[in-house]
């Protein structure tokens, strides 16, 4: 029997790397998308062309009530959920903290640490074995900018990847009896359409030659370990957060 993933923001960028690496694997895929349906449907063809099952469900991560729908939705289709990438978040145009208003600090920590908070929530009540669950895996998407700040850009995104860090600690301590793994992992400079959304279409041309590796990243090479952080292979390993930065 296929394993099934559910990828929220799974129509574009690294969800969409992720959706389309599971699905060359023979896995069910459940992707959520919040505007653009044209990419969300364009990745569900692709999907299924790559030779698994695929799904399309609008949810905005900043509502807990489509969240609960995207998980209803998932199961419907699929009977159940083996993991859960959490991965859908945006980021604003870059600006200092001392020019920023609240409603726009406040749409990033709903979407990105409220959304991703609710997301992890509803995946350990359906994965959980105290609730009937057979286990399965969570693998949160965090960035460097955790750890590097994001000065003079968007220290409130940073802000909110550092909450999915002490998410992504906390939670596998309290799942690890749950058999669920929870792990991280922490991109750099990737070749996203991320960086238009914050005002900076060539923000990954002009930082990736400065990365030790001398180039941007690709959603392709942040999918694979993600991919490997839901499969057995990796069977051992909860808690962890991994950088794919190019040692950025």
């Amino acid at each position: 029997m296929p394993k099934t993933v559910l990828i929220t923001g799974g129509s574009r960028g690294i969800g969409r790397a992720t959706a389309l690496l599971c699905a060359e694997r023979g896995w069910n895929v459940a992707i959520s998308y919040v505007g653009n349906k044209a990419a969300a449907e364009q990745t569900r063809n692709d999907c299924r062309k790559a030779g698994g099952e695929c799904i399309i469900k609008r949810c905005d991560v900043a509502r807990e009530e489509d969240i609960i729908s995207l998980f209803t939705v998932a199961l419907d289709a699929f009977g159940t959920l083996d993991a859960v990438v959490n991965n859908a978040g945006i980021v604003a145009p870059a600006m200092k903290l001392m020019d920023m208003d609240v409603e726009r600090m406040e749409r990033i920590f709903d979407t990105n640490i409220l959304g991703a908070y609710i997301v992890a929530r509803e995946a350990a009540r359906h994965m959980a074995r105290s609730r009937d669950g057979k286990g399965g895996v969570i693998v949160n998407i965090s960035s460097m900018a955790a750890k590097l700040g994001g000065p003079n850009e968007y220290v409130d995104y940073a802000g909110s990847k550092g909450a999915i860090d002490s998410l992504t600690i906390g939670l596998a301590k309290e799942l690890g009896p749950e058999g669920i793994r929870v792990n991280g992992v922490r991109p750099g400079i990737i070749e996203t359409d991320i960086h238009a959304s914050g005002g900076r279409p060539n923000r990954a041309a002009e930082l990736g030659p400065n990365c030790p590796l001398g180039r941007t990243g690709t959603a392709e090479e942040v999918a694979e370990s993600i991919v490997w952080l839901m499969e057995d292979s990796s069977s051992f390993v909860t808690g962890a957060l991994i950088d794919v930065s190019g040692g950025r």
